[in-house]
């Protein structure tokens, strides 16, 4: 269990809070691409990390991230007109480029050295990977950008969704990390089965296993920890594991293991500190499914599940549209996609959980290293500047991986599906092109 102080220390990340500073040394999901998917498309409203910025494709394609209110009177620039390489507000006329420059200022009287003195806060921005991501940090620390963990190379196709969650981001991912609660919570749609590892088809996603309470075990990395979750499989129990090795990738990343088709992500980004957002995400180089049928199998599809916001249209107001009778004929929850049950529990926990106040048990293991490892990340920003993630030896995203399998006994899950090149980055070797 926490104490309060330590929570809040954990999960806050407003207002200069050590949490949220490190989020901003990282480069981070700002939206989606298709938002901004066309030259002089409609800005788009965001919040991050408790700013409200806005987002808009110039005349020339160019991305700019701004602050969301104009300089001058403070209205929304989420409702101006993005045109002629700028987006124009409403109120006045005033004019900004993508880094935030002043073009124009039709209420001010030409030749008064004005427009050169105003600028706008800007962050910058790049698109990849189905996303346009962007660094909010101090410019002298930011790094070099990167291709996230689920497009380690580009012919690598992604399949994203979005919904906006209602409470803390660490609590969700939280649920990312968590293997026990898949036995249970979704056990309607990740069904035990006698097949060699895990599968997946339109409608469930297979296990070999029944083992509801696995043993785990955990190692912490360079970039976070990888953490194993030990079952028995249903053919070969006596003398094989099944594993299943998720990865907490810091500061908002987890990775968790495959199926038979296609990998999964899962990105967890704070608006503020009561709001998420939640980006799910499926990859890979030829089985991945397409962005609507992904969104369809997980019930996020826009204009059906969620808003033209990303707000769930499964509401505490309305049971989360929870239905009793599917749970009588046999549906576990009676609720529809694997993330909308994780969403009802994550939301009734609170906007911020009260950790102080939980129960935790063995198959807690990776829940506990997960608070462990983020306070002492919190407290050692403040004592140093260190930011999780960023300390060497470094190992590049593409090296990553998750892993699952029905393994002999006698495997070591410390090294199971760990690429040869982390291992050797980890005994400090030198590896071709490693920092690109």
């Amino acid at each position: 269990m926490l104490t309060p102080q330590e929570n809040d220390l954990m999960c806050r990340v407003e207002n200069g809070a050590p949490m949220g500073e490190i989020f901003r040394r990282h480069w981070i999901p700002a939206c989606l691409s298709e938002e901004v998917s066309e030259p002089d498309c409609d800005p788009v409203k965001i919040r991050l990390l408790g700013e409200d910025l806005v987002v808009f494709r110039d005349s020339e394609g160019k991305l700019g991230i701004l602050d969301e209110y104009c300089p001058h009177r403070r209205a929304s620039l989420a409702f101006g007109r993005n045109e002629e390489c700028g987006l124009r507000c409403l109120y006045h006329g005033w004019k900004f480029d993508v880094d935030g420059n002043a073009m124009e200022m039709s209420s001010e009287p030409a030749g008064t050295g004005f427009l050169e003195k105003v600028k706008l806060k800007s962050y910058p921005a790049r698109e990849a990977s189905g996303f346009v991501w962007t660094y909010m940090g101090p410019a002298e620390t930011m790094p070099e950008f990167e291709l996230p963990v689920f497009q380690p190379t580009p012919d690598v196709q992604v399949a994203t969704s979005k919904v906006i969650i209602n409470c803390n981001w660490a609590q969700i991912l939280e649920g990312a990390i968590d293997s026990a609660h898949s036995s249970s919570l979704h056990s309607s749609d990740m069904v035990p089965a006698k097949v060699p590892g895990a599968a997946a088809n339109d409608k469930v996603w297979l296990r070999p296993s029944t083992d509801k309470a696995p043993r785990l075990v955990v190692q912490r990395t360079p970039f976070g920890f990888r953490y194993t979750a030990i079952r028995r499989p249903i053919n070969n129990a006596q003398t094989h594991d099944y594993l299943r090795t998720t990865l907490f990738i810091a500061p908002y990343t987890v990775h968790i293991p495959s199926n038979n088709l296609y990998n999964i992500a899962i990105m967890h980004v704070p608006m503020d500190d009561e709001h998420t957002y939640f980006y799910f995400l499926a990859f890979s180089k030829e089985n991945c499914p397409d962005t609507e049928t992904w969104r369809k199998f997980l019930h996020l599809q826009p204009g059906i599940d969620v808003d033209a916001n990303w707000r769930n249209l499964r509401t505490r107001d309305n049971n989360y549209k929870q239905d009793r009778q599917a749970m009588k004929l046999g549906n576990f929850t009676g609720i529809p996609g694997i993330p909308n049950q994780d969403v009802v529990m994550w939301e009734t926990m609170g906007p911020i959980a009260d950790r102080s106040l939980d129960k935790l048990g063995a198959s807690d293991l990776a829940i506990v290293e997960f608070r462990k490892q983020l306070v002492e990340a919190a407290q050692a920003f403040q004592k140093d500047g260190t930011v999780i993630g960023r300390t060497e030896p470094r190992i590049p995203h593409r090296f990553i991986r998750s892993f699952e399998g029905v393994v002999p006994k006698t495997t070591d899950w410390r090294t199971a599906g760990v690429s040869e090149e982390e291992k050797a980055l980890m005994a400090g070797a030198p590896i071709a092109n490693a920092a690109e």
